[in-house]
């Protein structure tokens, strides 16, 4: 039993979704399409998840570290220990295969995840900005 809205956001979602299979995958960028439903708020939900948390990593790292791009220079190899399923052992017993894997794991992605990883890395390196800026301002952290 769906309500009013759910029907007209059905109808929506049904017909941005045959519009993407008639006329390519443009649309389909932003949109996550799993099991027969979008999940299109999951999508920003994510996106702003990612952002703040690699943000706050970033930001306590550079200012304990009193570094400014440590984290970005951390964050693919954080993001490839994130997505593979290899034990941080691998990378060193198993080196070629490990990092084979990682690379065709990272290579099989699809646009919606690295869209939200992406947004982890723009956290990252507005981290460094603010950091950056708010030393410039006078502030010492730590």
């Amino acid at each position: 039993v769906y309500g009013k809205f759910d029907c007209l956001s059905l109808l929506f979602m049904e017909t941005i979704y045959k519009m993407i299979g008639e006329q390519g995958n443009l649309v389909a960028f932003f949109f996550v399409y799993t099991r027969g439903e979008f999940r299109l708020i999951q999508f920003f939900v994510s996106l702003l998840l990612y952002f703040v948390i690699f943000f706050g990593i970033a930001f306590i790292l550079n200012m304990l570290l009193r570094t400014t791009w440590l984290m970005a220079f951390l964050y693919p190899i954080v993001i490839s220990i994130i997505v593979s399923n290899n034990k941080l052992s691998d990378y060193f017993i198993h080196t070629k295969e490990a990092f084979t894997e990682v690379y065709e794991t990272m290579t099989s992605l699809a646009a919606a995840d690295i869209t939200i990883l992406s947004s982890g890395f723009v956290g990252t390196i507005v981290s460094g900005i603010v950091i950056k800026k708010l030393r410039k301002s006078g502030y010492q952290m730590f």
